[in-house]
């Protein structure tokens, strides 16, 4: 599912200028406990000029610093202990409004469908295409942003 046209957007891997002010460059924090998925996830990010942080748990991303200065998180959907589903959950009940896009071995459509009613930008299936990734995070940060959508005015 596309959550919107973003076919017009321009890639947000290097700062940009705002308010006179050079923007921040957006921190993305990837939890998956696959070690090969967090590390091709993070070295892709990291190469478009964002700033990458890799957890192989939930718990672990939680009790992080990274927790309060990431723009949108990476979450594979099964993992051990708290699952990517009870992450958001867990965000939206403690008022973080991080985006979140969800990446899965297991597409199964009833947990698809909670993910995106709860908030989630995109729900990839692994492997995932990088490009669709990229996609999905450029609407994720513009979303952030403007908590209106990209193309809402401000």
């Amino acid at each position: 599912m596309r959550g919107g046209d973003i076919s017009g957007a321009t890639f947000v891997g290097t700062p940009r200028k705002r308010s006179g002010r050079v923007a921040q460059i957006p921190v993305i924090s990837i939890v998956d406990d696959d070690a090969s998925v967090r590390t091709a996830t993070t070295r892709l990010l990291r190469s478009m000029g964002f700033s990458a942080y890799a957890f192989a748990s939930a718990q672990e991303f939680l009790s992080s610093p990274r927790l309060s200065e990431t723009s949108c998180i990476i979450a594979d959907v099964e993992m051990p202990g708290m699952t990517g589903v009870e992450l958001q959950e867990y965000l939206i009940a403690h008022d973080h409004g991080t985006p979140i896009i969800f990446i899965t071995a297991f597409p199964q459509g009833r947990i698809r469908e909670r993910a995106m009613k709860a908030g989630a930008v995109c729900f990839l299936s692994k492997p995932f295409d990088e490009a669709r990734l990229l996609e999905c995070l450029e609407w994720a940060l513009m979303t952030r942003q403007n908590p209106a959508g990209p193309g809402a005015s401000e």
